[in-house]
Parts: structure tokens; sequence; C-alpha cells
């Protein structure tokens, strides 16, 4: 009877969230509808730039993560939604099916009252879960926004050693980049951002305009460095083989110095691990022995006693 109540209950829930969603959908598609008729009424040539710069926070955030449809905001929200409720389920799940109840019912015959500390975890554990299918969508741009940044800034060295070497070798930058993207950098992250910048100089933009948007578009600190020399170079007239040679000799002591402070940094790390992890196993196997002596002689007297 409780089990078919339980299933009554996950059932009715289900479906009163498949009604919402439909609800938010069906309203979020009418209002973006209403801002794409608002922004196309409003929207000339001249400020084409403008709709990259005024992107929504969401979008940019999406945007630099590689979700660069349009729709990538709505299915972001719609799986939000859809992992919060899947979170709420299951904690709901898991307090109502006695999950929890077994929990504390297992922590609270450790002998001695040391299980009682592990109590409040028992009762968050269902809240945990919930927190943490609900941030699934957030966790998962993060997580491509840093695989993004981290292929970026791989790539960046060889592609401008590459670029200087034809750029010495009598090739203009446009026809350098392009050569360049016939190598195995096509298909990364820093080769697509590559690609847009060729659209944008094949629009009639110019190379100064074109360089800003590549490192907004991006938003890498090395690639806005290098676009930031290029500007320069450009606006002065420096040869660009020169400024790509020693911003790939910069990017890459950068990165020496940050692997050597990543390594100085590790000792200081693996001190949390070690406290929470490998000590108390090493004290349970060292003095565990010991504390069941202790408590089984504790317990020989106490009976003794009452004797």
């Amino acid at each position: 009877m409780y089990t078919n109540s339980i299933l009554f209950v996950m059932i009715a829930f289900w479906g009163i969230t498949l009604v919402g969603i439909a609800l938010a959908w069906r309203s979020m598609r009418a209002w973006q509808m209403a801002r794409a008729r608002w922004l196309n009424q409003e929207e000339t040539s001249a400020t084409r730039e403008t709709d990259l710069r005024d992107m929504p926070w969401l979008n940019r955030w999406l945007y630099r993560a590689g979700f660069r449809s349009q729709d990538a905001a709505r299915w972001w929200w719609i799986s939000t939604i859809l992992f919060v409720i899947g979170g709420i389920a299951t904690a709901t799940f898991f307090i109502l099916s006695g999950v929890q109840t077994l929990m504390i019912r297992t922590i609270t015959l450790v002998p001695g009252g040391t299980g009682e500390v592990f109590l409040p975890l028992a009762y968050l554990a269902p809240w945990f879960l919930a927190i943490t299918l609900g941030l699934g969508p957030w966790l998962l741009v993060r997580q491509k926004r840093r695989e993004r940044v981290q292929k970026i800034e791989q790539d960046l060295p060889l592609a401008m050693e590459l670029l200087a070497t034809l750029s010495q070798a009598g090739l203009g930058f446009d026809a350098s980049l392009s050569r360049v993207m016939e190598t195995r950098l096509a298909g990364r992250p820093l080769g697509m951002e590559l690609r847009s910048y060729q659209g944008d100089i094949l629009s009639g933009r110019t190379r100064s305009e074109c360089l800003r948007r590549l490192a907004w578009r991006a938003d890498v600190p090395g690639l806005s460095i290098l676009t930031s020399a290029l500007v320069q170079a450009d606006q002065v007239g420096m040869g660009i083989s020169d400024v790509l040679r020693r911003q790939a000799d910069d990017l890459r002591s950068r990165r020496r110095e940050r692997a050597n402070m990543f390594a100085m940094g590790l000792a200081t790390k693996r001190m949390f691990p070690l406290v929470v992890c490998f000590l108390p196993g090493l004290f349970v196997w060292t003095l565990g022995p010991v504390f069941i002596q202790l408590i089984q002689m504790a317990d020989t007297f106490t009976q003794v006693r009452n004797f």
C-alpha cells in the first residue's frame, strides 16, 4: 500500500511537471518571437556590430563556450528546468523510499556514538543530489568553456610559428592564414575562430576591426594579447612576422611559468586530500584494533559492575 501511494505521488508529480514544461516552452517561444520581431524592426545594417557587443550574458556565455546556435539559450533553460525537476524528484524518491531512514538508522548503530557525527550528511544527502543534478547544465557549459580555452592556448604557439614562418617566406598575413587553416588546426576551436575572422575580412571590415572581433569572440587572454599586438603592428606598419615570433616566445614563457607555479602549489593542494582521505584510513588501520579492545574491556567492566 505504501509503495502504491509513492508511485501515485510520483506519477502525479511528473504529470504536473510535464504540463508546466509545455506551458513554459510555449510562453518562452512567444516571447522570443516577439523579441525577434522587435529586433528586426530596430536593426539596421550599420548596427550589426552591436549584435555581438550587446548580446545578453547567457547568450554570450554559451557563445564563448561553443554553443552558437540561435536556440542555445532556449535549450539551456529547458535542460536546466528538466535537470532541476529531476533533482527534486530524485530527492523526493530518496526520502519517500526509505533510503534516508535506512542511512540514519545504520549510522546511529555505530558503537560509541561516533556515527552521530555523520548524521548531518545523511540528512543533507537528498538535497545534495538535487542541487548536483540541477547544476548539471551549468557545469557542462563551464567544462566546455574550459576545454575550449585550453585547446586555444595549446594551439596558439604552433599557429603563430606557422604564420611567422610563412610571412617570412613572402606570403601575406591572409594568405598565410589560409595555408595554416589547411593543417590540423582547422578542426580545432582556434581554427573555427580564425575561420570566423576570415569571414569578417570577406564581409568588408577592416583588419583591425576583425581582429578585435576575434578577441571578443574567443575571450582568451593569450589570443587577446596577440590581437592587440597585431592591431598595433597594423596601425604602425611593423612587420607581422617579427610580432608573431615574439608573441609565440612570450606565450611559451608564460605557459612555462604557469606550469612552474602549478608544480610549486601541488604540495599545498595535496594536503587536503591527504588529511581527509588518507590519514583517517591510516588511523583506522593502525588504531582500530586498539579501540576495539578498549571498547570490549569497557563493556566487560560495565557488565561486571552491573552483576
